[in-house]
């Protein structure tokens, strides 16, 4: 037989083989206090794995899990091994912003598909948009930018506002500060991590502003909210935050954190049909509610499977999934509601205003509006992508 058509054979073997299993590397903090972000993202999306047979776009899947420890050292290790080594079809999750900082450069010159689940930094936003590289969940001012406007139009004129300090915390502070017109009394930055914020909530006192606005995701949140609770402050000064109060922190907080109002892309109370089934899916899996980073962690596998489908015998050729990916952002139906993906890979979508109310003793989530529709960031205009 001729050498040209056995080397053709073995290609179509090859190729025949990787379209049969799909690899996928997902990352994320899986220790430490914000553990419970990270655990979420990975049950979201093993539960649409699961109710799809262990399969995506019809293709057998292996999902490899790492903990970056919220270390983006650790992290690019991790990514370097995942590309090199393992030769995955696809990265999920990518951790905080820093750690995903830490590994985009090595992401964008491999060319292989990474989905974003818990971040959205401007850079990735902007002059250093990647066309594998997306964002599943928000550009990380998004959610900010709805609480600004919410504020502004509540009238507030004299605003204080806090977060940790790296880059998301940074971007959050910056969107708010894009929409609310009012004065900054003061913007505080505390350590990534930190579990005492007795000396910012004597300094918040003192300052004596109309209403607080802060980004605290995890035990960083668990840990904010309640010492101002204990300081008496949410019954005295307008408690309005992102990624602070949410799915991963109510269940610590309960009663602490009735009255805070909070903006985000995604809640259990939004009362869609897919949103309802994955709220009901996920409790019956988990025996807890979801929060927004198991939302966007479903959503991932419910993007790849419409990917993989479109992508079909190219499932295996890095530029034609992320091409595939680019589309299916269009037509897979999300959980939040409307998505799409903006030329950037962030995504165009909804941002909520949602409040802890509480009911027959019971603290629960409240819908008031949506202060931001069909939000695309500000960004986008530095990003060479066409």
């Amino acid at each position: 037989m001729n050498k040209k058509y056995i080397a053709a054979g073995i290609a179509m073997l090859l190729t025949s083989a990787a379209q049969a299993q799909i690899k996928i590397g997902f990352s994320a903090p899986l220790s430490g206090p914000v553990a419970v972000v990270g655990q979420d993202q990975y049950d979201g999306f093993m539960l649409a794995l699961e109710q799809g047979g262990g399969k995506l776009g019809g293709l057998a899947v292996t999902v490899l899990k790492e903990d970056d420890q919220l270390k983006p050292e650790v992290g690019n290790q991790i990514v370097r091994k995942f590309i090199d080594k393992e030769h995955v079809n696809a990265i999920v999750g990518l951790g905080f912003s820093n750690v995903m900082m830490g590994s985009h450069k090595l992401i964008a010159d491999a060319g292989t598909v990474a989905i974003a689940t818990n971040a959205g930094p401007s850079p990735v936003a902007g002059a250093s948009c990647a066309a594998n590289v997306f964002s599943i969940a928000w550009q990380n001012d998004g959610s900010a930018e709805s609480m600004g406007k919410f504020m502004q139009e509540k009238g507030y004129k004299r605003v204080y506002l806090m977060a940790p300090n790296y880059q998301a915390g940074k971007d959050m502070l910056l969107g708010f500060k894009r929409y609310f017109k009012g004065e900054i009394v003061d913007e505080v930055y505390t350590q990534v991590g930190q579990t005492d914020y007795s000396a910012e909530i004597a300094q918040l006192q003192s300052a004596k502003p109309e209403a607080v606005f802060a980004f605290y995701p995890g035990g960083m949140g668990v840990n904010y909210i309640r010492q101002l609770s204990q300081a008496g402050m949410l019954a005295k000064l307008p408690n309005y935050s992102v990624f602070t109060v949410d799915g991963t922190t109510m269940p610590a907080l309960r009663e602490a954190a009735v009255g805070t109002t909070f903006g985000a892309m995604w809640d259990a109370a939004l009362d869609t049909p897919e949103n309802r089934a994955f709220v009901n899916a996920f409790n019956a899996r988990y025996k807890r509610l979801p929060s927004e980073y198991a939302a966007t962690g479903y959503d991932a596998a419910r993007l790849l499977d419409t990917a993989l489908r479109k992508a079909g015998a190219q499932a295996g050729d890095k530029r034609a999934l992320a091409v595939a990916v680019k589309a299916a952002g269009s037509e897979f139906k999300s959980v939040r509601g409307p998505f799409r993906f903006n030329k950037n890979n962030m995504p165009v979508q909804n941002y909520y205003a949602f409040q802890v109310a509480s009911e027959t003793g019971k603290p629960v989530v409240k819908l008031l509006g949506t202060p931001l529709t069909a939000h695309a960031d500000s960004y986008q205009s530095k990003c060479s992508l066409p």
